[in-house]
C-alpha cells in the first residue's frame, strides 16, 4: 500500500486541485458571513461539486447535507475540513472508509495526529492552507 504524503509544494497541490471533482466540506456553516460558506460557495462556482458536512441541516448550497462523513454514500476526492484543530481526528478516522485522495485542514488547522494516520493510510494530506486561497493563486 502507497504511504501519503504532507503535501507542501505548489505543484502537489495544484495537480490535486486540477484532478478533483467531488469535495466534502466538514463544518460548512449555513451562515453566508462564515468562511466555510464562503469557500464552499467558490468551489460549487469554479465546477466542483460540494457535498456538505454538517449535523442538523438538511441542505446547504443546493446539495443534500450530511451529519458525518460517514453518511456519504460512494467517494470524494477531497475531504475539506473546517474545525478546531483538537476536533480534527474523528474526522479523520472517518475519512479512512471514504478513502478520499486528499485530506484538507483549512488554514490555522492542524493535527499531526490525524496527518499521521491518514498519510499511513495512502491519504495525502494538506495542513493550514485555506483551498479557496490556494485555488485562485494556482489558478485550475
Amino acid at each position: 500500500m502507497k504511504t501519503g504524503r504532507i503535501l507542501n509544494t505548489d505543484e502537489d497541490v495544484k495537480a490535486f486541485l486540477s484532478n478533483a471533482k467531488t469535495i466534502a466540506v466538514v463544518g460548512l456553516s449555513p451562515k453566508p458571513d462564515r468562511d466555510s460558506y464562503q469557500v464552499a460557495a467558490y468551489l460549487q462556482q469554479h465546477g466542483y461539486r460540494v457535498l456538505p458536512v454538517r449535523p442538523a441541516q438538511a441542505e446547504l448550497l443546493g446539495e443534500k447535507a450530511y451529519a458525518s462523513l460517514d453518511d456519504i454514500p460512494g467517494s470524494v476526492d477531497i475531504i475539506d475540513v473546517f474545525r478546531n484543530s483538537d476536533q480534527v481526528l474523528p474526522h479523520a478516522r472517518e475519512a479512512l472508509r471514504l478513502k478520499p485522495k486528499l485530506f484538507w485542514m483549512q488554514e490555522g488547522i492542524e493535527n499531526h495526529e490525524a496527518a499521521a494516520l491518514l498519510t499511513a493510510a495512502g491519504i495525502d494530506v494538506v495542513m493550514n492552507r485555506c483551498i479557496k486561497r490556494e485555488h485562485a493563486r494556482l489558478g485550475p
